[in-house]
């Protein structure tokens, strides 16, 4: 075990999911999307709970049909466009009300590029913040990625596109790298803990 009091070996993601549950929504940063897919696949895999997978880029749905994932029980998947968001949001705000989910939107490149107007932006941060309420209530964690790189006096911008994140003082936003044969996620803040997920691949 890594003896680095900064660093937590985490291969079942308890640690992760405590951290998850301290901020809502959560934000995980990437700049590969394969390493994102797996990150994502081992947090589905980490949970009893029923899973929402809102699917904007396809990636994951793509791994699932290949056969390179297997897709479990309890996870249910959206493919909302601009035209059947408003429908199938309402759909993940009644499931989400009612019982605990781990919610993933996978991710907000995928939405930003939906909806290109600014006003649009803000009323997706709404409705992702409005989710965020009422997952509280029920103890659910909202997880949402972003393909994103750093960006010298502007922090993380999504790629490609540039545009800034918008959040909240209650959002918690993640790095995840990998490094060798371990992914490796931690907190944008200064000095934060890191959590080491072994890969089995």
């Amino acid at each position: 075990m890594d003896k680095s009091p900064d660093q937590i070996l985490d291969s079942k993601l308890v640690h992760i999911q405590n951290e998850f549950k301290e901020n809502l929504p959560n934000i995980v940063l990437c700049s590969e999307p394969f390493h994102k897919a797996e990150f994502l696949n081992k947090l589905i895999n980490s949970v009893e709970t029923p899973v929402i997978f809102v699917d904007m880029d396809l990636l994951y749905t793509g791994y699932i049909e290949s056969g390179l994932i297997q897709k479990k029980h309890n996870l249910t998947v959206f493919h909302p466009t601009k035209e059947s968001w408003g429908g199938e949001f309402t759909k993940i705000i009644s499931k989400v009300s009612k019982e605990k989910f781990l919610v993933i939107i996978d991710s907000f490149n995928g939405v930003y590029n939906m909806f290109e107007d600014l006003e649009s932006a803000i009323f997706i941060n709404s409705c992702i913040m409005l989710l965020a309420s009422l997952g509280k209530d029920a103890d659910s964690s909202i997880i949402i990625t972003a393909m994103a790189r750093k960006k010298e006096n502007e922090g993380w911008i999504l790629t490609p596109g540039g545009k800034q994140i918008i959040k909240s003082t209650k959002t918690g936003v993640y790095i995840l790298k990998k490094i060798e044969n371990d992914l490796v996620i931690r907190s944008i803040d200064e000095d934060s803990k890191v959590f080491k997920i072994q890969s089995q691949i």
